[in-house]
C-alpha cells in the first residue's frame, strides 16, 4: 500500500509541478488580464513549484524502500553502490555548477520575477537556461543514489517537462521585452553555447 501511495503522490506532485512552473514563467501574458500583481503570483507559483520539487525528492528516496510490485527493473544496479555514488557525483559536479551559476546571475529573478528587471548577463550571455539545464540532471543524481534502475529510466519523463517550461518562458519573454529577447535569442543558444555571438543578454 504504502508503494502504491507514494507512486502515486509521485506523479500527482509532477503534474502540479508541471503546471504551476508554467504558470509561474507567464507574469507578462497574466498581466494582460490581472495586472500587475500577476508578477507577484507568478513568484508564488514558483515557491510551490519547489515545495513539490522537494515532494518529489522524498518520493524517489521512499522508493528504494518501496518500489512497485510490478518494478519489472533488478531493485538496485548490479555493481558495487559506490559506482553508483560515483555516478552520481560526476553528474552533480557540472549540474549544480551551471545552476547555482544561473541562479546568482539571475539574482532575485530566480524565485520572485519582476517587471523592472532587465535582461541578465554573466552564464546567460552564452546560454538562455542555464538554470533548467543544470536542474534537470539532478534527478538521475537522486536516482543514482538511491540506487534504483527504475527511477534512473522513470527520470527521463521529466526532459520534456523541463523544455516544454523553457519553451513557455521564452514566449513570455518575448512578450516582455520584445526585439532586445529576439536578437538575444538569435545569438545564444538554448541549452549550449554558440560558437559566435555578442553583446550582454538573458534569459531565465
Amino acid at each position: 500500500m504504502i508503494a502504491w501511495i507514494n507512486f502515486a503522490t509521485m506523479i500527482v506532485g509532477g503534474i502540479l509541478m508541471t503546471v504551476t512552473y508554467l504558470m509561474s514563467v507567464r507574469p507578462a501574458a497574466m498581466e494582460q488580464k490581472i495586472g500587475e500583481r500577476a508578477y507577484r503570483l507568478a513568484g508564488q507559483y514558483r515557491i510551490l513549484t519547489t515545495i513539490f520539487m522537494f515532494t518529489l525528492t522524498a518520493n524517489y528516496i521512499l522508493y528504494h524502500w518501496y518500489p512497485l510490485p510490478f518494478d519489472p527493473f533488478p531493485p538496485v544496479f548490479p555493481w558495487p553502490y559506490w559506482v553508483s555514488v560515483l555516478i552520481a557525483v560526476l553528474i552533480a559536479i557540472p549540474s549544480l555548477a551551471l545552476m547555482i551559476r544561473g541562479e546568482l546571475d539571475a539574482g532575485a529573478e530566480t524565485m520572485r520575477p519582476s517587471k523592472e528587471h532587465s535582461l541578465y548577463g554573466g552564464i546567460y550571455e552564452k546560454i538562455r537556461h542555464p538554470q533548467a539545464a543544470g536542474e534537470l540532471f539532478l534527478w538521475w543524481v537522486i536516482a543514482f543514489l538511491v540506487n534504483s534502475p527504475f527511477l534512473v529510466v522513470f527520470s527521463f519523463v521529466w526532459v520534456p517537462v523541463w523544455y516544454g517550461w523553457c519553451v513557455a518562458e521564452e514566449k513570455d519573454l518575448l512578450l516582455r521585452y520584445g526585439d532586445d529577447y529576439a536578437r538575444y535569442r538569435q545569438r545564444t543558444g538554448m541549452f549550449i553555447p554558440r560558437r559566435h555571438h555578442d553583446g550582454s543578454s538573458q534569459a531565465v
